[in-house]
């Protein structure tokens, strides 16, 4: 792909939750036990086929391999869209758009589903129905986590930025990745069936990490927005491992014993019912401590069929670390 000294001034990094949506979702579908993923597809996977989302919109539209609609991954707005963004971008992608996309994905799959039909005859109407699909999946498999996995991918755009300021752009691309190079003019990525060029994508080059996305990079390239090039991020093998020992006492001086207990056993986001059985508090104790790190920013409450999971915040994570031994 030819890169410009104007390209090269409007490449960016971006966090997209949309980006983690899709391949999650596959990887939950693939019922394999994925050796870094692992523990939170055990959680996740009997919520998704409880909810029977694996069933909807989302298991026709995100097959088990190969390509998925580019719709779905509108171009980041920001450094760190909101997932609501991007479902607002979802809903406002063009009929032609939509229409194009399933017509690639026809021919990936050899025909289209009875839900695609309907999506491919009214996209206006039925994007809205796909974008409900998107909230209820992210608030059962990516809201309680994402805290800990934004902290990964933050890190990683720390690490690469830095690269870019001691080394320059040059080693920032021909260290992202082993199938990525750069020459002076040209981005080439190899192992991809169609090439990257101008003519097909926009100015500049966005470059989004990604937890989910495996061992190779994925890309989107859709006029005019510019090239997106999602890579595998740093430091994903340390994403569910359970942190060190917390001093408990030193917590328990700051928020009280119970709280703080409360706070440690959310390694994974859990109900109230778990809570109590693990920690041997009564339902309504935990329940009222719960309410209390709620209103003090250090957990969230997300809803998974009829209950409810907390979930420690980026607050809670940051007062942890400062404990740990």
């Amino acid at each position: 792909m030819a890169f410009s000294a104007s390209d090269l001034a409007q490449v960016r990094f971006a966090v997209s939750p949309m980006w983690e949506v899709t391949p999650g979702f596959r990887l939950l579908r693939s019922g394999a036990a994925h050796p870094l993923h692992r523990s939170w597809a055990e959680q996740v996977r009997p919520r998704l086929e409880a909810a029977g989302l694996h069933r909807g919109w989302l298991g026709e539209l995100i097959p088990p391999t190969g390509y998925v609609p580019d719709f779905l991954n509108p171009a980041p707005t920001g450094p760190c869209p909101a997932p609501e963004t991007e479902w607002a971008a979802i809903r406002a992608s063009s009929a032609e758009r939509v229409r194009a996309d399933l017509d690639h994905l026809a021919r990936h799959q050899g025909g289209l589903g009875p839900r695609l039909r309907l999506l491919y005859a009214d996209p206006e109407a039925r994007l809205a129905k796909v974008t409900d699909e998107l909230e209820a999946y992210w608030e059962l498999a990516l809201a309680p986590y994402w805290a800990r996995i934004r902290a990964v991918l933050d890190a990683d755009v720390f690490h690469r930025a830095r690269t870019v300021a001691e080394h320059g752009a040059s080693h920032l691309f021909n260290a992202l990745h082993p199938s990525l190079t750069w020459s002076p003019g040209e981005l080439r990525l190899a192992g991809r069936k169609q090439p990257l060029t101008r003519e097909t994508a926009g100015n500049g080059l966005l470059l989004i990490p990604s937890v989910f996305t495996g061992p190779r990079l994925h890309t989107r390239v859709t006029w005019p927005d510019p090239p997106q090039i999602s890579y595998p991020a740093r430091g994903v093998g340390t994403l569910w491992q359970a942190r060190r020992a917390t001093r408990a006492d030193a917590l328990a001086a700051v928020f009280g014993r119970s709280r703080a207990l409360l706070l440690t056993e959310l390694e994974a986001p859990a109900s109230t019912t778990q809570l109590a059985l693990r920690t041997g508090l009564s339902p309504a104790g935990v329940s009222q401590c719960l309410t209390a790190l709620r209103d003090a920013g250090l957990v969230s409450t997300h809803r998974a069929g009829r209950s409810v999971l907390y979930a420690r915040t980026a607050a809670a994570e940051t007062v942890l670390n400062a404990a740990s031994a």
